[in-house]
């Protein structure tokens, strides 16, 4: 379970709720008609902008803030690497088959297996780059889902706000009428600003924010393989991996990880 997201939740919304409580606020925002056009409104721009090919992945999104999966960190792969060096040097690369089962990253098991298969280096690097072209695309999709709605919801509360003081100057002589007609067009803009920067664009960041640790994660994983094809001893793999994680995270701008040697 991610307790960052939880934590933030709670920070978030208890925040939110002392101070519509304290100012005695909280009774004028619970309003349906703003509720439907703002969330209504951002659900359907969203649906036309994105196929359903991309919106199916949005369940499994929203369950990844709260229980993310478990990746291996760099450390473990590389170390991995480096046992499955030491294995190929004095076994050959057919031993490899009895740990396939046991690598930490299905990506890795697959690379693995196309040592096994005898693939040659190009046919593996190409493979690789492939996956991950492809999983960095799928990510970027799914992200870009909730950053279009956490563009969206703002607008769609303007709108609220526009529609809001459009009846309010039709009921201009009806005081009741107005009390209502005010009640929407400043709720609606609270719907739209608090959906956007309390949930789609911190959904999105975090989303992006695993995207990178598995598009590392796989690229590290297609470095060591190619190592593996061409018989580096364990210690220079070892080097080389750590050099390219360094730069890696260098240019991220991440920090926290410790490559053995």
């Amino acid at each position: 379970m991610d307790l960052m997201t939880i934590i933030g939740a709670v920070v978030g919304l208890g925040v939110v709720i002392f101070i519509l409580v304290v100012g005695e606020m909280a009774q004028f925002l619970l309003n349906f008609e703003a509720i439907v056009l703002i969330f209504g409104g951002t659900l359907g721009s969203v649906m036309i902008s994105y196929p359903w090919s991309a919106l199916r992945h949005v369940p499994n999104a929203v369950k990844m803030m709260i229980l993310p999966p478990r990746r291996p960190d760099a450390n473990l792969l590389v170390a991995t690497f480096v046992r499955l060096a030491e294995l190929t040097r004095r076994s050959g690369s057919d031993a490899l088959a009895a740990e396939l089962r046991a690598l930490p990253h299905p990506f890795m098991q697959d690379c693995v297996q196309m040592i096994l298969d005898g693939l040659d280096e190009e046919t593996i690097d190409d493979r690789c780059q492939r996956d991950i072209i492809a999983t960095r695309h799928r990510h970027m999709q799914v992200s870009g889902i909730f950053r279009s709605a956490g563009t969206y919801a703002p607008i769609f509360g303007l709108l609220g706000t526009l529609i809001g003081v459009v009846q309010v100057l039709r009921n201009i002589t009806n005081p009741a009428m107005m009390g209502t007609s005010m009640a929407v067009a400043m709720t609606a803009s609270f719907y739209g600003i608090f959906a956007a920067n309390f949930f789609f664009l911190p959904v999105a960041s975090k989303l992006n924010f695993y995207s990178d640790e598995e598009v590392l994660s796989r690229e590290l994983i297609a470095k060591g393989t190619l190592c593996l094809v061409h018989g580096e001893v364990p210690w220079l793999l070892a080097k080389k991996l750590e050099a390219y994680l360094s730069f890696q995270l260098r240019n991220s701008g991440a920090k926290g990880y410790r490559v053995p040697v």
